[in-house]
């Protein structure tokens, strides 16, 4: 996590909420995205409960002037009302409906899915942790957008900049990076070292330190393949970076878990 980006997007709201909210607000989804991206699916949904418990509190702030203590019970059917009735003048309509709208679906979620199970055939963990997450960056992206005043783009590059993609296949040894799966071939290799460096990227001489000794010999050939014909990476000259197509591979294949040694 960027330390000085965090405290630049914790100021900039803050300026406009309480800085206790605010706080609990950035923890709460610094932990859901953590746990999402370790496996802690249940984990991620009690996460997205506490982020919305800020998120309601710095809504009912903003139409109130004040909020529920931390610790009192939320009465979330009333303030939704509240902020719908509020005149369109009054608020931008994130405020007075998307926003509010988006939480309660969090909330629902949290509190009434626990026990569900589906009858097809799909974890309803996975599928509920990964709507809560995704949700989760929505809003905090129009939290930053509202209150830093920059474009829709600019406020997800500065959510998608606060916390890195762990991913538990991945451990980093003061700076070296080792696959735990020795058998992947060395384009999900390369994937998933990006993934793991996500914004900030990594050299040539980086990726060849990391990759086995088999591997280097062709090293420069899978990258421009990778870059060029996949789209997967791309290259600014001096360091190479994954892609939203490469980010979705990775994910396609689950390539992060640690246990999955046997895919390709």
């Amino acid at each position: 996590m960027s330390s000085s980006l965090l405290k630049a997007v914790e100021q900039g709201i803050a300026r406009f909420n309480d800085a206790k909210l605010v706080r609990e607000l950035l923890e709460s989804y610094a932990e859901a995205k953590k746990n999402y991206y370790l496996g802690g699916l249940r984990l991620s949904a009690v996460e997205g409960g506490r982020f919305c418990e800020a998120a309601f509190r710095m809504l009912e702030q903003r139409v109130t002037g004040s909020f529920t203590p931390i610790g009192a019970q939320l009465d979330t059917n009333a303030l939704l009302r509240r902020l719908e009735n509020q005149p369109a003048t009054a608020s931008q309509d994130s405020i007075r409906l998307h926003i509010p709208r988006a939480l309660r679906m969090i909330y629902d979620i949290r509190n009434k899915r626990d026990a569900a199970h589906l009858a097809d055939g799909i974890d309803p963990n996975l599928q509920d942790a990964t709507l809560v997450v995704s949700v989760l960056d929505w809003v905090l992206a129009e939290f930053v957008r509202l209150y830093h005043t920059v474009s829709p783009n600019e406020a997800q590059l500065i959510v998608d900049s606060l916390v890195e993609k762990r991913a538990p296949a991945v451990q980093d040894f003061n700076g070296f990076l080792k696959v735990l799966n020795p058998n992947l071939p060395v384009r999900n290799y390369v994937l998933l070292l990006l993934y793991q460096k996500g914004l900030l990227g990594a050299t040539f001489g980086e990726l060849a330190e990391w990759v086995r000794p088999t591997m280097r010999a062709n090293l420069q050939r899978t990258l421009n393949g990778m870059s060029d014909g996949q789209a997967y990476i791309h290259t600014d000259g001096s360091r190479y970076f994954i892609t939203r197509t490469g980010i979705k591979e990775v994910e396609r294949l689950r390539l992060y878990e640690i246990h999955n040694q046997d895919k390709p």
